[in-house]
């Protein structure tokens, strides 16, 4: 889940309550979902991308957008515009989520955690101020509809993340992935998600906006912390296999199409108990019995061309077959890696197609996904 790095230039960026450090950590900064954010730090990309594997990576993803959704009907009111159990969520339990369209199609995905007495959502930056608007006038009469604004958002990730917050606060080995907490680190009142988007074990963690520099700064000082820019979170994201938001999901995609059945609880689909109900659900359990035309795979290559969003995916006889959405070497395996909407007929694992890359036809072959092992903590 991640925001459009879309930005009108008449606009001023903003920024994250973290702005002054990366600044004086030396980064790169480029406009990304309405923020001046880091791309990268000095090591680069493909550096920072293979600590993430090894040890730990701190991110800001304080432009990200966080909402309470408050009352007693929070929980089926939210379910009237996703697709998703809401409530029978548990408490302290998380769950990945999708804001739908009256065809179907993805307005924004999003991150519901159930607490004691709110539901904690997290939407992506660039569709935040529409994902708000949205939910109040759905639902603002069903339940209280509170943007976060003064809180930031940080994300510790990689194999070695628990061992160095749990210097700060021991309790956080307790959790387990897509559950969450309260805990004080640094002396600072946090909530943390042990999730992530990178395919690998660690924590998300909103903090005050106030707090933000302090807390970031006592991760860094952990052995096993470097910062990591955007740049890398986007090739660790391709090879977890995780959609970016505006690029392998939006309006024009349904969950079906974009293979995010697994997002869809039983319960949900029809003849479930809490079936439909939500934006589109009749063209949504259509699919689910009838099929798509298209679906979104994985796609990698032996050839080390890499292969970027927009390249057209073709058969061995040059029709088309579909589109990529996102592509990049992949700096774990050292192969190129795509994901793409080809023709369903050609959506087999194992299925060998084209991309065309200037002209050049450069072999890939449809594969499973994830392209490297998640490694999240399930106890």
């Amino acid at each position: 889940m991640s925001a459009d790095t879309s930005h009108s230039p008449s606009q001023p960026l903003l920024k994250t309550p973290l702005h002054a450090l990366h600044l004086e950590l030396g980064a790169k900064m480029v406009p990304f979902g309405g923020y001046d954010m880091p791309v990268q730090y000095a090591t680069g990309i493909m550096t920072e991308h293979k600590h993430t594997r090894t040890a730990a990576g701190l991110f800001d993803v304080s432009h990200m957008g966080q909402v309470l959704l408050k009352g007693a009907d929070a929980g089926a009111a939210l379910e009237s515009l996703v697709p998703v159990d809401i409530v029978d969520l548990a408490v302290f339990k998380q769950r990945y989520a999708l804001f739908t369209n009256e065809a179907g199609g993805i307005l924004d995905d999003l991150m519901v955690t159930r607490r004691q007495d709110d539901l904690f959502v997290v939407v992506n930056a660039a569709c935040k101020t529409q994902d708000i608007a949205h939910l109040q006038k759905h639902i603002g009469q069903r339940c209280t509809v509170q943007a976060l604004p003064d809180q930031a958002l940080l994300a510790l990730q990689g194999p070695q993340a628990v061992t160095a917050l749990a210097r700060l606060n021991a309790g956080v080995q307790a959790l387990t992935f897509m559950t969450g907490g309260h805990f004080v680190i640094d002396g600072i009142d946090c909530f943390l998600t042990r999730s992530g988007y990178t395919g690998e074990d660690g924590f998300e963690i909103s903090v005050p906006s106030d707090k933000a520099d302090q807390l970031a700064r006592a991760l860094l000082a952990q052995p096993e912390v470097k910062p990591i820019g955007l740049g890398a979170r986007d090739t660790l994201r391709l090879e977890a296999g995780l959609c970016l938001y505006g690029h392998d999901i939006n309006t024009e995609t349904t969950p079906i199409e974009g293979a995010l059945t697994w997002a869809i609880q039983k319960v949900r689909r029809a003849g479930g108990a809490r079936a439909g109900g939500y934006p589109g659900a009749a063209i949504i359990d259509a699919q689910f019995s009838q099929g798509v035309a298209r679906k979104r795979v994985g796609l990698i290559s032996t050839e080390r061309v890499p292969v970027r969003e927009g390249a057209q995916v073709v058969a061995e006889d040059g029709s088309p077959l579909g589109m990529v959405t996102s592509g990049s070497l992949g700096p774990s395996i050292n192969q190129p890696v795509a994901l793409a909407y080809v023709a369903t007929a050609q959506a087999a694992l194992g299925t060998p197609v084209f991309a065309l890359v200037r002209d050049k036809r450069v072999p890939m072959t449809v594969t499973s996904l994830p392209f490297v092992p998640n490694r999240y903590y399930r106890g």
